[in-house]
């Protein structure tokens, strides 16, 4: 089963975050399928670029998004137009 889910990248208290697809048995830190976006959460605006069309594609062959993801997605406004 693939989940969504964000990947911690970055330096020590400057958090950066993929988010990619991968298998729901690995840890956070292995190696994904593929890289669907990008979210800052240090940014002011809490900066969240995902690749809606890559989004689409691993909901419809049955990916589940994570909670956290989810919620971030959400914020940014993008969970709604891409996917319910």
């Amino acid at each position: 089963m693939v989940r969504i889910r964000m990947q911690r990248v970055g330096r020590p208290k400057t958090p950066h975050f993929r988010i990619v697809a991968m298998d729901i048995r690995k840890a956070r830190d292995a190696a994904s399928l593929e890289v669907i976006g990008h979210y800052h959460p240090k940014e002011k605006t809490n900066k969240v670029t995902v690749n809606a069309e890559r989004l689409k594609y691993w909901l419809d062959h049955g990916a589940q998004a994570s909670d956290t993801l989810r919620t971030a997605l959400k914020t940014a406004g993008a969970w709604g137009t891409s996917a319910n």
